[in-house]
Order: structure tokens, then C-alpha cells, then sequence
């Protein structure tokens, strides 16, 4: 039996099995909420457009996880008469649920795209995800719904699903594509070992994160290498993006001990990609570490990094050229501190809606210029911010975005915080001296 450890690695298995479609005129749409995260390592891996398929599951009422049908956009229905004559399911009931699903339904696409438009299907090849099929409804609504809207060619692809489920479907997609169709099946949550709920929060990141991709055209970045980072006596993944004739490196750095899986890191380092900026993102800690207190640890985060630094200046693609430090939430902290080590030669450093303050009296020693970004509705964070700038000896700027909280959520915020870092790093880096 496959377990995925959780929707990321599905999703990157998936993207793995359907990279023969990179290069074509392809859409990715994930089906929120569940399936968002597992389309968007698709998306990564085809260099494709992700848009989110809205499709809600019409429950039983006395046992909402078992689909009775779906509803989808534009005006797309799905009834499955089997569970419902089994369930013993009345008209009115089926009534009541539609008229609370659909209100969802509307209240998604706003909450998802913002005042962006969905991402235009026709003529092109759609891959609909999700992180699994069990009965198939939201599957064949969601099949239904880049129909209706002209797309010439439709993929399914789910990470796990029953071993018929091609009986079920096979009507609905062009393609059926599965990593694993066991006969045991009984939830789709059976297959993963984290199946914790997705939020609207993470499908909105998702989303913010792949704006403005089109479909065939790629990033224009370079491909990301997957890479291990040796840092001391543990060995980190990562990935490392380097653009033709880049002109710098930065390396990100998370509190969580994470960057490689943070939608928000991402989206900052794709858009440094597209200024001719290479990144490097990867775990500042081993997965058991991040299930301990280690995380909150800024001396072993500021270690890791540390070596990490030393590791890429090895490193061919990285010769020669200056390194800059990004760091979020606790990992502002790590990046300063590692940034005031005699000889880290950092170019400079950026830092998202962080803790500098926690770097405390390492703070006077950096040398680096640094960028302190944090939102206006954030004011606890922001005056930290301003307590840590008072220390900073270098050249400084403390950015403030307008109306933004501390996870930057709101619509263009995170853009404004790519903006910041993007003009702050090719504006500082110069070539490193070695």
C-alpha cells in the first residue's frame, strides 16, 4: 500500500509521472481545498498556469464526508443516484445542502483568486487534480466544468483512488493517470500519513504563488536543481534555481526550519528568479528537529545556515558570485545572525514580516544593508522591527505595506513584499570577494 507522508509529495510524485506534458499548452486546476497543494507541485513541475477547479461535495447530511453529488461553476451538477437511494436521501434534504454548498461555491472564488480572473482553458490541454478519488463526484464535476469552458484535452490525475475507478471516470477525462489504485480502499485520508485539513489561507497562497505563469511559456529562470546541502553533520533538501548569467544568490530561510515547502518563500523567490536573481531553498532542519523545540533555536537555525553558505560557495553554479540572506518570521533573526559572523560576506539581507529583535546584540555587528519589510496591521511585529533597526549599525530601511498583516495575505501584498526584496537585492548585490 502507498502512504504519501502528505499532499506535497503526492503532488511532487504526481508532476513526476505527467512531466511528458511539460512544454505543451497545459492548465493545471486543483480542486480546493485538498487538492490545491498537491496541483501546485504539479504545476511546478510542468511549468504550467494553476487555477483552482471550484467544486463543492454534496455530503449526506447524517454523514457529510460521503458524497451524494457535486456542484461546480458554472452552473455544473452531479447527482450520484446510487448513494443517494442508498443513503435514503430525500429531494428537500439534497435541496438544503445545495443551497448552503452554493453559497460556499460563490464565496470561494472570491476568496481564492481575489480580483484576478480564472485562468482561460480553451483550446488548451487541462490537468484536473486532486489528492485522491473516492467516489468520484467532485471528479466528474470537475472534468464537467473544463468542459464547459472549451478545453480541448482533459488529464485526472489523483495521487491514490479505488482500483475501478476508471469504470467510474473514464467517460469524464480524455486521460486517467493514478499512482495507486489499491483494492483495500476506504478514505482517501487512509493513503496519507498527514492529511491535515487545508486552509482557505494555503489555496490562496497557492494561487498568488503561480500568478501570472502562462501556460507553454515557462519561467524563464532556469530549472530548479533538487540538491542536499551538508550542513556540519546533517544533510538538508533543498533546491537551487540559478538563471543564466545571474547576477547573485539568495538563500531563503524560514522559522519553521522549512523555505522549500512555504508558498510565501516560494512565490518571493520565483520572482527574484524572474529579476536574474538564483535562490536557494531547503530545510534549516531535518523533519524530526521541526517536530521538536529546535525550531525556535536562532543559534542552530543560524548554524545551518551558516554552513549552507559555505556549501553553495562551493559549489560550481554559485562561483563568484555575491549571496544575500531572506528570512521569514524566525528566521529574520537566523539570517542576521548569520549575516554578523566575521566572515560571512553577505551582500545583503531581506526580512519578511520577522523577528530581528531575536538576533539581539548580534544585531550591531551585521554589516550587511539591510531590508526590514513588515504590514501596517501587523503593529506588535512592527515596532519590534523598529526596536531591532535602532541596533543595526549598516545601512538600513525598515518597509512598511499598507493594510498588510503578518502573513501577508492580503490581495497584492505579497507582491509588494517580492517588489521590496527584488529591487533592495539587485540594487546591493556586487561581485563577492573571495
Amino acid at each position: 500500500m502507498v502512504v504519501f507522508v502528505d499532499r506535497l509529495e503526492a503532488g511532487r510524485q504526481l508532476g513526476a509521472r505527467l512531466r511528458h506534458l511539460r512544454g505543451e499548452d497545459v492548465v493545471v486546476l486543483g480542486l480546493p481545498r485538498g487538492g490545491v497543494p498537491v496541483a501546485a507541485e504539479v504545476a511546478d513541475a510542468l511549468d504550467a498556469p494553476l487555477d483552482v477547479c471550484l467544486v463543492r461535495k454534496l455530503g449526506v447530511p447524517f454523514q457529510p464526508e460521503l458524497a451524494m453529488g457535486a456542484l461546480g461553476e458554472d452552473g455544473v451538477r452531479v447527482i450520484n443516484d446510487q448513494v443517494v437511494q442508498g443513503a435514503r436521501v430525500t429531494e428537500g434534504e439534497i435541496a438544503q445542502v445545495e443551497e448552503r454548498e452554493r453559497e460556499v461555491l460563490e464565496r470561494g472564488g472570491r476568496r481564492y483568486r481575489g480580483a484576478r480572473a480564472p485562468v482561460a482553458v480553451e483550446g488548451r490541454t487541462v490537468v484536473v487534480v486532486d489528492d485522491g478519488v473516492a467516489t468520484g463526484s467532485t471528479a466528474r464535476a470537475a472534468c464537467r466544468i473544463a468542459r464547459a469552458r472549451g478545453a480541448a484535452r482533459i488529464v485526472l490525475a489523483v495521487p491514490v483512488a479505488p482500483w475501478d475507478w476508471t469504470e467510474r471516470l473514464g467517460g469524464e477525462a480524455d486521460d486517467l493517470v493514478c499512482l495507486d489504485t489499491p483494492r483495500d480502499f476506504f478514505a482517501v485520508g487512509q493513503f496519507y500519513a498527514d492529511f491535515s485539513e487545508v486552509d482557505d489561507e494555503e489555496v490562496a497562497d497557492c494561487l498568488r504563488r503561480t500568478a501570472g505563469r502562462s501556460p507553454g511559456s515557462g519561467s524563464g529562470a532556469g530549472g530548479q536543481e533538487e540538491v542536499e546541502v551538508v550542513a556540519g553533520a546533517v544533510r538538508l533538501e533543498g533546491g537551487l534555481t540559478v538563471p543564466e548569467s545571474a547576477t547573485g544568490i539568495v538563500i531563503f530561510a524560514h522559522g519553521s526550519g522549512s523555505s522549500r515547502h512555504s508558498p510565501r518563500d516560494r512565490f518571493v523567490a520565483e520572482g527574484l528568479n524572474r529579476a536574474g536573481l538564483g535562490t536557494l531553498l531547503f530545510d534549516l532542519l531535518t523533519e524530526e528537529e521541526r517536530d521538536r523545540a529546535e525550531v525556535f533555536e536562532t543559534g542552530l537555525l543560524a548554524g545551518r545556515l551558516t554552513d549552507a553558505t559555505r556549501w553553495l560557495r562551493r559549489q560550481p553554479a554559485a562561483e563568484g558570485l555575491p549571496i544575500g540572506y531572506f528570512g521569514a518570521d524566525g528566521g529574520a533573526a537566523a539570517v542576521l545572525w548569520a549575516a554578523a559572523e566575521p566572515e560571512a560576506r553577505i551582500a545583503a539581507v531581506v526580512s519578511r514580516g520577522g523577528r530581528p529583535d531575536l538576533a539581539g546584540p548580534r544585531l550591531p555587528a551585521v554589516t550587511a544593508p539591510t531590508l526590514l519589510v513588515v504590514g501596517s496591521a501587523d503593529p506588535g511585529v512592527r515596532d519590534l522591527n523598529r526596536q531591532a533597526q535602532a541596533q543595526l549599525r549598516s545601512e538600513n530601511r525598515l518597509a512598511i505595506v499598507p493594510g498588510a498583516t503578518h502573513l501577508f495575505e492580503e490581495p497584492g501584498a505579497l507582491e509588494a513584499v517580492t517588489d521590496l526584496a527584488r529591487h533592495w537585492f539587485t540594487d546591493h548585490m556586487a561581485p563577492a570577494h573571495v
